[in-house]
């Protein structure tokens, strides 16, 4: 891939999804870090982006963004805030979800998710702690969270998704054999070599999360009609 391609690809498709919804990152503060992670289980559904963030908007307007407020909240308050954002095929489970993620995560770290990233000893373990806060938190939701926090979190090294793996391999930016991790490492050489001025990694993995929908929705329409 030529650089001006990359560039056009990273620009186009790399902005990062806290940055459309405000959630500033940059120094790791726990209160925003819990907003991207609240961002993040929503995200973890298969529902379409727009709905995600139309339903964070209502956590938002409503000043449900801290895990007390969240419980103080309660079941019915969250399926409601979730209804109104358009979160209504999973607004119960979530609602749930909500609630035994944000109890466990005050009973164990005091709310907060950078003890987590302090108290773990690794990836893999921080990774193993976050996915134990509750039902529902798995693979996807974790790799979301952690891919934006590569740069602030020096634990923080998800594996790729299948869908960043599918667009790096169809732009032949992985070996069609490649396994999420292997993909990741291919991916990382790559941008090391080809580095965009004033982007990051994660923009480019955003990037090519977003083309692997793109990819995803196009086989789909192919083979359905």
């Amino acid at each position: 891939m030529k650089k001006d391609e990359l560039r056009r690809i990273v620009e186009s498709y790399g902005q990062k999804y806290s940055e459309i919804l405000g959630i500033d990152l940059s120094v790791g503060r726990d209160e925003e870090v819990f907003k991207w992670f609240l961002a993040s289980v929503l995200f973890g559904a298969p529902i379409t982006e727009t709905s995600v963030i139309k339903t964070y908007k209502m956590f938002e307007k409503h000043g449900v963004l801290t895990p007390r407020r969240i419980l103080k909240t309660g079941w019915d308050g969250l399926v409601k805030i979730l209804d109104e954002g358009s979160y209504t095929r999973y607004d119960f489970k979530t609602a749930d979800k909500l609630l035994e993620v944000m109890r466990n995560l005050l009973q164990k770290y005091n709310g907060s998710l950078s003890l987590i990233h302090n108290k773990a000893s690794d990836a893999c373990d921080l990774e193993s702690r976050i996915k134990a806060l509750g039902r529902g938190i798995g693979d996807v939701t974790v790799s979301i969270f952690l891919r934006e926090l590569r740069e602030i979190w020096q634990k923080a090294d998800p594996n790729s998704t299948e869908l960043v793996t599918v667009a790096a391999k169809e732009l032949e930016l992985a070996r069609r054999e490649a396994t999420g991790y292997e993909a990741l490492s291919q991916l990382k050489d790559f941008w090391a070599r080809n580095k965009i001025a004033g982007k990051s990694f994660v923009n480019f993995e955003t990037a090519l999360l977003r083309m692997g929908k793109e990819i995803r929705r196009k086989r789909k329409s192919a083979i359905f009609g």
